[in-house]
């Protein structure tokens, strides 16, 4: 089997954490916290979170070695139906639901042009791009190395040309003391789940553990690396964001970056950023499809009801690709943005705090990496933060919140159906 290096491990990572989240999240924020000093400590610590993770999955990648992330980690670690409901939420929501909003969000930025783009053409995107994923490794690896490349290249010029540029005349940036106060609001903790689902993505090479050459060591390097590039860019471009435009402009809208871009750049300035955010979008796409992918097809093998994904050609999952392009599509024809951004990240959020969790299980001599007695304030640290957003985010948004459980139920619903098909398997044979 044909293996990936830690730079294209590492593009995986970057690509999945630097998209939908950091371009359109910040509208939601300033809508209560206008602060400067909240907004990149509200950022900071979401960096700080995903590098603890990154700590925690670095160990588990390497203990239990299988390509599927937290299917195998809570399967492994604590039972099998973790492992399923982990699976069940990744299909349904952590990798689909992420395509769908990238789509929408790349259709949102390029109404810049005046083009009247919609649902039509961010499902037009996605079935592209699941064409890309479908033939070779090879092909996936160049095509999603290239994106990311691009991506990159672009959010550095970008902060570049906003740290330089002088600040529009009316702007967001606030450095009072009134930081004190909001760091106390309940819509402190409520924004973070929007800085948790920015950041998601940090794990994203864990999955794929089977495919990366000697990860020992590079699988460590690809989730630190990524992890501690992505917080330093977050952290700068929405600086950039409040110092180029007005809280008023920002409140409760999606594209920020054009809104932005239109302070420094001008109007044309602004479409070439709106067009190389949807460029740059298509990388998150792609990142998310191909490891998303790899779970369902880890999950396949040893679920009956997920058997029909079970199938590969050329070390591509193709039936599983295209399951996750599938409700994607789904996703886009039932929902809205918002509304999807708060359910995917709740749940999200949900998962990674119980995956971290496992970490616990590793016994202390089987460690790689971390082998000091301190080690456990990642995981302690991490699960504090995650239970914190998770009851604001119930708090602030019931609705989304109720229907994010309801799907955990219909899991499962899904995994005793599962297990009675098993069982009457083994009778059988």
């Amino acid at each position: 089997m044909k293996k990936i290096t830690w730079i294209t491990a590492t593009a995986l990572v970057v690509s999945n954490m630097i998209g939908t989240g950091i371009f359109t999240s910040l509208g939601y924020q300033v809508a209560s916290l206008t602060n400067t000093y909240t907004i990149i400590l509200l950022w900071s610590i979401g960096g700080v979170l995903a590098l603890f993770g990154a700590f925690c999955y670095s160990e588990l990648g390497n203990y239990y070695k299988e390509t599927g992330g937290d299917y195998i980690y809570l399967s492994r670690g604590f039972h099998p139906v973790f492992g399923y409901l982990s699976s069940w939420v990744s299909l349904i929501v952590g990798f689909s639901a992420p395509v769908s909003l990238a789509a929408l969000a790349m259709s949102k930025y390029l109404q810049i042009f005046g083009l009247g783009l919609g649902k039509g053409f961010a499902i037009a995107v996605i079935i592209l791009i699941a064409l890309s994923q479908s033939f070779s490794l090879r092909t996936s690896s160049d095509f999603h190395n290239l994106f990311t490349l691009l991506k990159v290249v672009f959010v550095l010029a970008l902060i570049g040309l906003g740290l330089y540029i002088a600040p529009d005349a009316v702007n967001a940036l606030n450095f009072s003391t009134s930081w004190k106060r909001e760091v106390q609001m309940p819509e402190f903790a409520s924004s973070l789940v929007f800085v948790a689902f920015a950041y998601t993505g940090w794990n994203s090479a864990s999955y794929i553990v089977g495919e990366i050459k000697n990860p020992k060591k590079n699988l460590p390097k690809s989730l630190i690396v990524g992890t501690l590039f992505v917080t330093l860019v977050y952290v700068f471009i929405n600086y950039v964001f409040l110092k180029h435009a007005s809280i008023l402009s920002l409140v409760n809208q999606e594209d920020v970056a054009s809104i932005a871009s239109i302070g420094f750049l001008g109007m044309n300035g602004a479409k070439w950023v709106s067009f190389f955010i949807a460029l740059q979008l298509t990388a998150t796409i792609s990142g998310y499809l191909w490891i998303g992918s790899r779970v369902s097809f880890a999950t396949a093998k040893e679920n009956k009801l997920w058997s029909f994904m079970n199938k590969s050609k050329n070390d591509i999952p193709y039936l599983a690709l295209w399951m996750h392009a599938g409700i994607a599509i789904v996703i886009i024809l039932t929902g809205e943005f918002e509304q999807i951004f708060i359910y995917a990240s709740f749940l999200l959020q949900i998962l990674s705090t119980i995956a971290v969790a496992t970490v616990f299980t590793i016994p202390s001599l089987k460690r790689h990496i971390f082998r000091g007695k301190y080690f456990w304030i990642f995981p302690v640290v991490f699960l504090a933060f995650g239970m914190y957003i998770c009851y604001f985010t119930f708090v602030a948004h019931p609705k989304e919140s109720i229907i994010g459980l309801s799907t955990i139920v219909l899991g499962l619903i899904a995994y005793s159906f599962d297990t009675k098909l098993s069982n009457k398997s083994d009778i059988i044979l």
